[in-house]
């Protein structure tokens, strides 16, 4: 599986890269993480607890920065091994490229599962795998630019609720 993907971040390539490379902001930005321990010259040791389609599963695995160009790019490669569940492997090329007002993110992604997980089928591999990209790079910007804020003319002119807790205000 393989997917590309950019996005705007407020914030420098600086303190973009190095956010990347701190193992408690990949803590706060890897989906299902519960430990990130290391650096980036010795690798990073992450304990993952993930959930895909019926299989639940607690990954340990590695994480390694490669091809470092501070402030440009960087690889991240990680493996990890989920018991019964199997196994996941993947890595990332990041780029980074200096804009108005900010940075602008890319990256290649391509993933591999093996186990139980690669039986549940390319269709829900492919889309867990691309969730777990996009929530990741989400996290890293919402960590970064602080969480997005609605206007109050925004929140004046949101429709009302419709479900069981909208006719319960009523």
């Amino acid at each position: 599986m393989q997917m590309s993907d950019t996005r705007q971040i407020a914030a420098t390539p600086a303190q973009v890269y190095a956010a990347l490379l701190d193992p408690e902001m990949l803590k706060a930005c890897v989906p299902g993480a519960t430990e990130v321990a290391g650096s980036p010259e010795e690798g990073f040791v992450a304990t993952v607890v993930q959930k895909v389609g019926p299989v639940k599963a607690t990954f340990t695995g590695e994480v390694t920065i490669t091809d470092m160009v501070p402030d440009t790019s960087l690889r991240i490669d990680g493996a990890g091994k989920g018991g019964a569940a199997g196994f996941a492997k993947g890595g990332a090329d990041v780029r980074l490229v200096a804009t108005e007002g900010g940075c602008e993110l890319s990256y290649d992604v391509e993933a591999k599962v093996g186990g139980k997980l690669a039986q549940l089928g390319s269709r829900i591999i492919d889309g867990f795998a691309k969730k777990m990209a996009d929530q990741f790079f989400n996290n890293l910007q919402e960590t970064l630019e602080g969480p997005a804020e609605v206007s109050e003319d925004a929140r004046e002119d949101a429709p009302a609720k419709k479900g069981w807790f909208g006719r319960a205000k009523s």
